[in-house]
């Protein structure tokens, strides 16, 4: 039972920070938000913060792992065997005896479906983790690739029954296909998990020569990802249905996808606006041109106003990351660098002395020294 007193001993709503009515997006986004902050690969040492989060999320963003979750704890409030007084004893609250039978019916029920034992009925599969690497123009325009994963999968020779081509799974002769074993002591009905069959409520007597029975082998797929346009860096994408297969016939578990994403050679990244310094010479920035910058797209032309200074920035609006959804497109910021020439001619040096000597401005004044 070590995994029903794990959760009667931690709050996992509270590891995630979220109320126990919270939906299962709010749940999911503070995921998200935590598994982001705590990651080891951004926050080394955090492994074991980072293992709490999984484990919360785990149970929580799972509707039926939840309702269990949420059942357990219900019930541990009114008291288990071990569950109880420091020595370890035993405290019901009698006060109701529809409500004791309920709650020794439901030990057999509840404990029976706990995570790391064998249970009956289908159990759903692990989520995984993987790792996808992306170019600068694919985190922004978005893209259909694949990521490489070993995990647990449906064994292809059986389809996930677990026993050998041209058998099938026997009902179990000693629980009848319950998968439990129901001892009647009068008042109460105490069950237990059928020792012949591990609570499957049936019997492989042809094991799969392939998966030994189990259904499921261990392999190296490919998994279909569509990233959206705008993706980040370390942001997490979900691909429901594509972790670990499930035992007995139970669903799998689902895909979770970091991110990384490389550099662009000109651009820069401010959520979704991209930014761009461009070079200008000095009698450009000071008399005004209009000059041509480049984008994901086509090249666009900018006017730069006399008398800009090196560092001032403009926007050119709905050039930035491409709109997805109901998001607007995000602009381009260019900043403009204003280079000064190293080495002058004759003239060129004639030239900037008579502007120094007509040249009224101070542009020290308010330094008053």
């Amino acid at each position: 039972m070590a995994a029903e007193r794990e959760w009667l001993e931690k709050d996992y709503y509270k590891v995630l920070g979220v109320a126990s009515s919270a939906t299962d997006k709010e749940i999911t986004r503070a995921y998200r938000k935590l598994a982001k902050q705590f990651h080891p690969d951004a926050n080394p040492g955090a492994e074991d913060r980072f293992k709490e989060i999984s484990a919360a999320y785990g149970v929580l963003g799972d509707a039926t792992k939840r309702k269990e979750y949420d059942e357990v704890r219900r019930l541990g409030t009114r008291g288990f065997p071990g569950f109880g007084d420091a020595g370890g004893s035993t405290t019901f609250r009698t006060g109701n005896i529809g409500d004791l039978g309920d709650l020794l019916g439901g030990l057999g029920s509840v404990f029976g479906r706990s995570r790391g034992t064998r249970t009956a009925g289908p159990q759903r599969g692990d989520d995984i983790e993987a790792e996808l690497h992306l170019s600068f123009e694919d985190a922004v325009r978005g893209v259909t690739t694949a990521v490489n994963v070993t995990s647990e999968a449906r064994c292809q020779t059986c389809n996930g029954t677990g026993a050998a081509p041209g058998s099938s799974p026997v009902t179990c002769k000693r629980c009848g296909g319950k998968g439990v074993l129901e001892d009647n002591q009068g008042l109460f009905s105490l069950s237990r998990i059928c020792p012949d069959c591990g609570g499957r409520g049936t019997v492989i007597e042809t094991p799969c020569p392939t998966c030994n029975g189990s259904g499921v082998t261990r392999r190296t797929r490919q998994v279909k990802v569509r990233i959206p346009p705008g993706v980040e860096g370390g942001q997490h994408i979900r691909v429901k249905g594509r972790g670990a297969a499930g035992r007995n016939n139970g669903p799998p578990g689902d895909l979770f996808v970091t991110v990384r994403v490389g550099r662009h050679p000109m651009f820069g990244r401010r959520g979704r606006n991209l930014t761009l310094t461009v070079p200008v010479s000095f009698s450009e920035a000071a008399l005004g041109t209009t000059i041509r910058v480049p984008t994901l797209d086509q090249p666009v032309s900018l006017k730069v106003p006399p008398g800009t200074s090196s560092g001032q920035t403009f926007r050119v609006r709905g050039r930035g990351v491409p709109a997805y959804g109901s998001k607007p497109p995000g602009d381009l910021l260019v900043t403009v660098d204003v280079v000064v020439p190293k080495v002058l001619s004759d003239e060129q040096r004639s030239v900037i002395e008579k502007l120094a000597r007509i040249s009224e401005d101070d542009p020290r004044s308010f330094l008053g020294v």
